[in-house]
């Protein structure tokens, strides 16, 4: 793995950035101020080919990877408009059915989800599982040659605007009895698919959901991949969607410390810039190596999923997650403390940060459950769950 970024890199960094720039954070504030979704940003990026850069190019993806999605994600984050459904949309569910779908599966959504036109949600959270996936509750049986899936999530993105979404359900081993992970794609009108907005201080143009599925009936061919791989194929999802968390956090961290370094270089008190001192500069300094420690983590655990190699991408991108939103939260902390009063202003646009920065603390999956993975899996310590 080189440290130094390709010059295909540094190029698609420079046009998502240009995109990015064009919108920006009033964009999006505006958006949230009137109840919209960011589609104009989402469909010119589909339309640039950036939301399926990691998809197969015979499906109508970029044929590149998950390194090249999450540079998307954090450059738009460091303007100011990150597009939280990346993580959802073409990180999760793209690249587990590119991964395990069928052909027919592969024709019927990757396409759409490489250029924008088609979102796809993502389910597994649970009211009484929360990170622990496998005390997962929603339960598949088979049916008449099909599946009936019946079960409640909650903390779903986006299901308002997603014309399916791939469900974590559990279905029974015949051999053991046990049930075992499986992933299942309902569309969004499927009978007996409910959905609930849930109220959120988050000001985010993405909505949350409670999801209930009352005997919702799935033909055969809803069951992405091997219903006996389930597991391997639900973390084939889940280290992506760490990865463009990291992804997420690290972009956010950057645009908090454009603004406050910009701050800190032009108001002047005492005769000179703020940023002279050494109080304000040497924390801004500080943040700015916590996110681009978390930026090598994260490129790391991209590397690795790329190379096929699931096991240590799943170490490193915990570990990037956890990096990204810790230097997130202390990034944007200090941006409004720089800023003083006019942090909390909304012509800078950083006091709702200060909210938005502590969702990669605490989603996909706390930093205490990740820190019981290197714990156990990492250091070799007794588990404690």
């Amino acid at each position: 793995m080189s440290l130094a970024e390709t010059r295909e890199h540094q190029d698609l960094r420079a046009a998502v950035t240009a995109l990015g720039k064009r919108y920006g954070r009033e964009y999006v504030t505006a958006a949230v101020r009137d109840g919209k979704h960011t589609d104009e940003l989402w469909e010119e990026a589909g339309k640039l080919g950036y939301l399926g850069v990691n998809l197969p190019e015979e499906y109508g993806g970029g044929g590149r990877g998950m390194a090249e999605l999450a540079i998307v994600l954090e450059e738009l984050g460091a303007a100011g408009c990150p597009l939280l459904l990346m993580v959802v949309s073409p990180a999760i569910c793209g690249t587990v059915i590119a991964r395990f779908g069928t052909e027919e599966q592969k024709r019927r959504w990757l396409p759409g989800i490489a250029a924008g036109t088609t979102k796809m949600a993502f389910g597994i959270t649970e009211p009484d599982a929360g990170s622990n996936s496998h005390r997962i509750t929603t339960t598949a049986r088979r049916e008449g040659g099909g599946w009936v899936l019946s079960g409640r999530k909650v903390f779903i993105s986006g299901v308002d605007v997603a014309e399916a979404t791939l469900i974590v359900g559990r279905t029974e081993d015949e051999r053991t009895g046990k049930l075992k992970p499986c992933l299942f794609i309902v569309d969004r009108d499927a009978p007996g698919f409910r959905r609930s907005s849930i109220p959120m201080e988050l000001a985010s143009p993405e909505k949350q959901f409670e999801l209930t599925l009352d005997g919702v009936r799935l033909p055969s061919d809803a069951l992405v991949g091997d219903e006996d791989a389930g597991l391997l194929q639900l973390f084939a999802g889940l280290n992506p969607e760490r990865i463009m968390t990291a992804a997420f956090a690290i972009g956010m961290g950057r645009y908090a410390l454009g603004r406050a370094v910009g701050y800190a270089r032009t108001r002047t008190v005492w005769r000179e810039p703020i940023g002279a001192h050494q109080a304000i500069a040497h924390p801004l300094a500080q943040s700015h190596i916590e996110v681009e420690l978390a930026r090598l983590m994260m490129l790391k655990a991209a590397h690795l999923y790329d190379s096929g190699d699931d096991m240590g991408a799943g170490e490193a991108a915990n570990m990037a997650k956890y990096a990204a939103a810790e230097a997130a939260v202390r990034a944007v902390d200090q941006a409004v403390h720089t800023l003083g009063g006019n942090g909390l202003a909304s012509e800078y646009g950083l006091a709702q940060l200060l909210t938005a920065s502590r969702v990669a603390r605490i989603a996909p999956v706390s930093r205490e459950m990740i820190l019981n993975y290197v714990s156990h899996h990492t250091l070799g310590l007794p588990k404690s769950y």
